[in-house]
């Protein structure tokens, strides 16, 4: 029996995503993204959870992009609740860039509040460009409860995400400026100064915001 030729195609494309050597992935990777079929979309998805290199994975989402939303949406969201945290990342940093809505469901306060910092930052990124406008006041809120998490990374960007909501935000984190948490208030101040001067440095706006609420006593 005769395999067709596409079969064999595809068979190699496949073969060639999971191979031991990075630049190999990432060269398949391309192809498959330089010529987008529907019948790729499952091992994209599939491979985005593995995956350990970055450049693969960034390009491994770029070859999803390639393809029709309708293709990669349904798989990407169900990723996104995967148990693996690499899935659940790699699938939201994706439908950020696909940026269909039809995702925002997906986007969940648990998902927001996500153990993994990695899941949460993508999350939070993933949900300022799903969201409905008629859905931001409530995102600014579900973000505003993670201020004063984790380390600068995460805190930068929580921040980021709350600034790119625009002033939807504002009153959440106005609220959260008067926290009982003292890195809360700090976290959210140093927010409030980037959102008013965007050339301040985060690490200057998070050290001064520790000083006022130093100054301002901490109980």
């Amino acid at each position: 029996m005769t395999v067709p030729q596409e079969d064999t195609h595809a068979m190699r494309a496949f073969r060639a995503l999971e191979h031991a050597d990075g630049s190999v992935r990432l060269k398949a990777a391309l192809a498959v993204g330089t010529a987008p079929d529907p019948g790729f979309v499952d091992r994209l998805v599939e491979r985005c959870a593995v995956e350990p290199e970055f450049y693969v994975r960034e390009m491994l989402t770029w070859a999803l992009t390639r393809h029709a939303p309708s293709a990669t949406v349904p798989l990407l969201v169900d990723a996104a609740r995967s148990d693996r945290a690499q899935a659940r990342s790699q699938a939201l940093h994706t439908l950020s860039k696909i940026g269909d809505g039809r995702a925002w469901p997906v986007i969940t306060p648990a998902l927001l509040a996500d153990a993994d910092d990695e899941v949460a930052r993508t999350a939070w990124r993933a949900a300022v460009v799903l969201a409905p406008e008629g859905e931001k006041p409530a995102l600014a809120v579900g973000l505003a409860g993670q201020l004063g998490r984790g380390e600068r990374e995460t805190q930068l960007s929580l921040s980021r995400a709350l600034i790119a909501l625009g002033e939807v935000m504002l009153p959440a984190l106005a609220a959260a400026t008067t926290a009982p948490d003292p890195r809360v208030r700090a976290h959210a101040l140093a927010t409030e100064r980037l959102w008013q001067d965007p050339e301040a440095g985060f690490e200057f706006a998070i050290e001064e915001a520790k000083r006022v609420v130093a100054l301002g006593g901490e109980g």
